[in-house]
């Protein structure tokens, strides 16, 4: 029987937190805003075809809609006439232009390494848990030091 070997998406850093792999987040980014934008097409299309003046009158027509407004393109060819849709439609632009940054953002951090506020956390937990530690080596040590201290006094008062 032939095993199958499972991706790992992502690594546990020391401190046991997940980074995902960026590919990973893209694709899942990618796959959440396509999914939205297929339940918001037929939500658009509920509310455009009751109306006379419609020019959206069909499923794919309804997510293209959503699809060009999101990418910010907007090529004017299919829109919202009635109030229910234009709200539809904006709220999917909102919702494409904040994914669609995320992806821009994540690409640019990639490729061109800009500042990672996960590694300076790492790096701040990796000096907080240095610090501890040696104040407890300082606390065994102080410990001793006034059991020293206790002691010749003891000897000292007899």
């Amino acid at each position: 029987m032939m095993m199958r070997h499972k991706l790992k998406h992502y690594t546990i850093d020391e401190f046991g937190i997940k980074n995902y792999k960026s590919r990973y987040i893209l694709i899942l980014t990618i796959l959440t805003l396509y999914l939205i934008m297929a339940g918001a097409a037929k939500l658009l299309l509920h509310f455009e075809l009751p109306a006379p003046t419609a020019n959206i009158k069909t499923y794919n027509d309804a997510f293209w809609a959503l699809q060009v407004s999101s990418s910010t393109i907007g090529y004017g060819d299919y829109y919202p006439v009635t109030t229910g849709g234009r709200v539809v439609v904006m709220c999917m632009f909102y919702i494409g232009v904040g994914l669609m940054s995320f992806i821009g953002a994540q690409f640019i951090n990639r490729f061109f390494g800009f500042s990672n506020t996960d590694v300076k956390n790492r790096e701040l937990r990796r000096q907080n848990k240095e610090i501890l530690d040696h104040n407890k080596q300082l606390e065994v040590k102080i410990d001793l030091l006034a059991n020293k201290i206790e002691e010749v006094i003891h000897k000292s008062a007899k």
